[in-house]
């Protein structure tokens, strides 16, 4: 249901997949790739989305560049190569493009995201706490070096996190949330007792949790209506 579509990033040109509910207006929600890319898969979250009456944006922070679920060693090197100011660039010029698009409603919007997604969207909402308003990562947090300035996070996160999980420690997600917490922060995370990738009904790494992908997603629409308005 939805399309491609160019978008202004900082005097450069970004594209994204948009869809858009058969209401024709909603809340704004950023959707953002998991390593592999913005692929298929990525897409029809964002459409799901859009059925759930939100107007959804995933932004190709690759660039038209992908990787298979067979190939994971290229997944990793897109990630590691992804030069981290385009992508901030990119979700900035994402979430601008939301806030002026017609369908738009609210003075806000929300960002969803999975794995590689799920610490973008702790970055974007740390910088751009004067639009986004609520975020919802999946299995990736910022750690050690890497972490935003917190300062301006104003967003109410709820997060979701694997455990097992040797990518992010479940243990550091914790310490996370308590930090953020011990500022003033809107932030809680949950601890899964589920693989990697759990809501990733392509299953790519044997992962897949049916079950509570099922119970989860009312629970994450409901926050972002609760939020977004």
């Amino acid at each position: 249901m939805g399309e491609m579509v160019s978008f202004a990033s900082n005097g450069h040109d970004a594209r994204g997949h948009l869809a858009i509910p058969d209401s024709g207006s909603g809340p704004g929600l950023m959707v953002i790739q998991e390593w592999w890319g913005l692929n298929p898969q990525m897409k029809g979250v964002a459409d799901y989305l859009a059925d759930q009456g939100f107007v959804a944006l995933a932004p190709d922070l690759y660039h038209g560049e992908l990787a298979g679920h067979d190939e994971m060693d290229k997944a990793g090197q897109l990630m590691t190569d992804l030069p981290a100011d385009r992508a901030a660039r990119d979700m900035s010029g994402a979430v601008d493009y939301l806030l002026d698009h017609s369908s738009c409603t609210g003075d806000g919007v929300g960002v969803v995201g999975f794995c590689m997604g799920g610490l973008l969207s702790f970055m974007i909402a740390a910088n751009r706490g004067d639009a986004v308003k609520a975020a919802v990562p999946f299995y990736g947090f910022p750690q050690g070096e890497d972490q935003p300035n917190w300062d301006g996070l104003t967003a109410s996160i709820q997060g979701h996190m694997a455990s097992p999980d040797d990518f992010f420690p479940p243990e550091a997600a914790i310490d996370l949330g308590e930090r953020l917490r011990a500022m003033g922060k809107d932030a809680q995370i949950e601890i899964h007792e589920a693989g990697h990738g759990f809501m990733n009904e392509e299953n790519p790494i044997g992962t897949f949790n049916e079950g509570l992908a099922a119970e989860l997603w009312p629970q994450v629409i409901s926050f972002l209506q609760s939020k977004l308005g």
